[in-house]
């Protein structure tokens, strides 16, 4: 934690040279896509895609869930998804899953989540269905593709999809390696490199 306190303490002085870039930031943002994600350390998305500050407007959950739209029952998520599409106009949304994914991984196995009630009723509640194989990075790119789905069922989504005004893209990232690929509906759902 040292470290971390002492890169907080000192950034006021590193970011001294970009002054005019942090001024606008504090006027508003706009940023190109909604980036949903796992909430996993290893998935940096700055890192993945080389945003700058005020480039991404990111969503971390525990394995990259997207819960159902439920109006009468809001959540932290839902209410992101629509922020970020009616207030701040992204037009681009992102389901990036990872390799080694813990959360797709105990869906996968059927590990038993009794010690964490609170992850066991997420991912049952969030996830139904758990993808139907027993290899983790196929079942971890059916999840992310499964996220779009959800996604379809939130209003915003779905008018804007209607209106050709917002695109959903599914990615796939490997911590080991660093290489990102993509969801290809064209090619019967297979993914390729972006």
């Amino acid at each position: 934690m040292k470290s971390l306190i002492d890169n907080a303490r000192t950034f006021p002085t590193r970011v001294a040279g970009r002054s005019q870039e942090f001024r606008r930031l504090a006027a508003g943002q706009a940023p190109q896509a909604l980036f949903i994600t796992c909430s996993d350390s290893r998935v940096i998305p700055s890192l993945i895609t080389g945003a700058r500050p005020g480039e991404l407007f990111e969503l971390r959950t525990a394995g990259n869930v997207v819960p159902p739209y439920d109006e009468a029952r809001p959540s932290a998520e839902t209410a992101t998804v629509e922020y970020a599409l009616r207030v701040l106009g992204v037009r681009d949304i992102v389901v990036c899953g990872h390799s080694h994914c813990g959360a797709v991984g105990a869906l996968v196995r059927g590990d038993d989540l009794s010690a964490l009630p609170a992850v066991r009723g997420w991912l049952t509640r969030s996830v139904p269905e758990p993808p139907a194989t027993d290899d983790l990075a196929e079942a971890v790119r059916r999840h992310a593709v499964a996220q779009l789905d959800t996604l379809r069922g939130y209003p915003a989504v779905r008018e804007l999809l209607g209106n050709g005004q917002l695109a959903l893209h599914a990615w796939y990232y490997e911590v080991d390696t660093g290489a990102v690929s993509v969801h290809r509906p064209e090619l019967d759902g297979a993914f390729g490199p972006l």
